[in-house]
């Protein structure tokens, strides 16, 4: 059973910066695509950024690049996601999401969250102005 466990949020001021974990237990697939998705409050979820298991290609959506980085620890089976330069905007409740197999796209696998087949529990980040 695959498990997505997240820690790190909390309230940052704008500007500031966090870093997001998450715990993946259960992932012993070869290939798979590992990332966050975030939803804001009366907002559809949104893809945030992801990684590949195969070679480690990332992807970031528009609003967050150049600010955030996606990076993973195999060897403790664990995701991260440095947020720096924190926006009001980047309010919202963030989810660690992974699926089997790599997608051909990762704009598009980022871009519609039902190709999401493990979703963690999420961890909340409030940016205050």
């Amino acid at each position: 059973e695959v498990q997505l466990v997240e820690s790190g949020g909390g309230l940052v001021q704008a500007g500031g910066s966090l870093r997001l974990s998450c715990s993946a237990s259960g992932l012993t697939f070869d290939d798979y695509v590992i990332g966050w998705f975030r939803q804001a409050p009366g907002k559809e979820r949104e893809g945030v950024s992801c990684i590949t298991s195969s070679d480690g290609s990332t992807y970031y959506a528009d609003s967050v690049k150049g600010r955030f980085t996606i990076s993973s620890d195999s060897a403790n089976s664990t995701l991260y996601l440095q947020m720096n330069n924190l926006k009001p905007e980047d309010t919202a409740v963030y989810y660690c999401a992974s699926s089997l197999g790599i997608p051909s796209d990762l704009r598009l696998y980022l871009g519609n969250d039902r190709w999401v087949d493990y979703w963690g529990q999420g961890t909340q980040v409030t940016v205050s102005s």
